[in-house]
């Protein structure tokens, strides 16, 4: 079994598997990370069809702006919840 063989099947898995995580995962901020991953597995293709220019690209672009644009969105839209319901209830002094 050839090693090219080897290494794409071990990418697939981590595309396939970090792509999942980032439809199943609840915490919007570790969707993010997994999308991270996904992005950076498919840059791993490109290099593996030595494509090099395309995978930098998609490196600088898809994860270096787009992913830090999604990681402000995240962290400027979170809101804060309460830890229980009587934190509702306390008078600030």
């Amino acid at each position: 079994m050839p090693y090219e063989l080897i290494a794409f099947a071990l990418f697939a898995f981590v595309t396939l598997a970090s792509a999942l995580g980032v439809v199943l995962f609840r915490d919007p901020w570790h969707s993010a990370l997994m999308l991270g991953v996904t992005l950076l597995s498919v840059a791993i293709y490109y290099v593996m069809l030595a494509a090099e220019f395309v995978a930098v690209m998609q490196v600088l672009v898809y994860v270096g702006g787009v992913l830090i644009l999604i990681t402000f969105a995240v962290m400027l839209t979170q809101r804060e919840e309460p830890a229980n319901a009587d934190a509702d209830e306390v008078v600030q002094t």
